[in-house]
């Protein structure tokens, strides 16, 4: 006969769920929406450790270091957990899909199933009562990032995400979603140590581009991420009068690399391209059309003609 294991305190529960998100939720109660504290820990942590930068100094090596990680995690959030994973607007091998979902993880923005399953969610109920990052309905904390460190948005929901689910490569980096950006903090000490005994001219260390290739990277990814969620339903043009607040923001295309052409986005999710025109500029479209070409990804789904007209283009 089986034995039922008594709930672990809410404390402890929150505490393994920074290693194994499908630990036991049963000492959760009280009100979901709010944030959990202990939980958010590790975030409010990786905030504190940009003053580290005072003490590691700051170095060209290090500088590089915090913008190609910026840019290809970038990359991999908007090209795939987005493009790719939520909306499926282009094919890749599962090899493909499996590479970029590890780099995406090393965002610190969970796992690829997490997001696409919340992105999905959010496209049904756009800026409604049931969008969890609505600024309309929770203002703009709440939607930038307050959100997400609730009970209600810490769970994966797999029913919306089937498609997805049945890798479980893609479920495992899902549930420890904290093994890659250890281990990339762990390889970027390691480089640095390295450089600083046998390059000492470049004047970094392993403390140095923790703090910097991490660290600040991550922390400024992770910000110019999630103003999709809260300016870019304040700010900017609407080409397209959609249900929703979505609005086309040319200095969030160039900062999310082509995310802020919101508004054309959320009228018409099912192209991998968001800036809809030339002048638009989308430097994840030029990329997936460059893996294209490679032969990495195929089958980039474009604008129909219908929407262009419609664009008045």
């Amino acid at each position: 006969m089986s034995r039922v294991l008594p709930a672990r305190s809410p404390v402890a529960a929150s505490v393994l769920r920074w290693f194994d998100t499908s630990a036991d939720t049963r000492a959760d109660d009280g009100d979901a929406d709010r944030i959990d504290l202990v939980r958010a820990l590790p975030f409010v942590a990786l905030h504190l450790g940009c003053i580290a930068v005072l003490w590691v100094g700051v170095s060209t090596t290090a500088l590089v270091v915090a913008l190609a990680l910026y840019l290809v995690r970038m990359f991999a959030i908007t090209g795939f957990y987005h493009r790719y994973f939520s909306h499926r607007t282009f094919r890749a091998s599962r090899a493909m899909q499996f590479a970029f979902a590890v780099i995406g993880a090393s965002s610190v923005q969970r796992g690829p199933l997490w997001w696409a399953a919340h992105h999905r969610h959010h496209h049904v109920h756009a800026d409604d009562a049931q969008d969890l990052h609505s600024p309309r309905v929770h203002g703009f904390w709440r939607s930038h990032m307050g959100w997400f460190l609730t009970r209600r948005a810490f769970a994966t929901d797999l029913t919306r995400v089937p498609d997805l689910a049945r890798f479980p490569e893609l479920r495992w980096l899902d549930r420890f979603d904290i093994v890659v950006p250890v281990a990339l903090m762990v390889a970027l000490y390691a480089v640095g140590a390295l450089l600083e005994r046998v390059a000492p001219g470049l004047g970094t260390s392993g403390a140095q581009l923790v703090v910097w290739g991490f660290v600040v990277s991550t922390v400024a990814l992770f910000h110019v991420t999630v103003t999709i969620n809260s300016l870019a339903h304040q700010f900017g043009s609407r080409r397209f009068a959609t249900r929703d607040d979505s609005r086309n923001n040319a200095l969030l295309a160039l900062l999310t690399l082509g995310e802020g052409w919101h508004n054309n986005h959320h009228f018409f999710p099912g192209t991998a391209r968001q800036g809809f025109f030339w002048w638009e500029v989308d430097i994840t479209w030029y990329g997936l059309r460059l893996l294209a070409a490679l032969g990495l990804v195929h089958d980039l789904k474009p604008v129909p003609a219908w929407v262009r007209a419609k664009a008045g283009g």
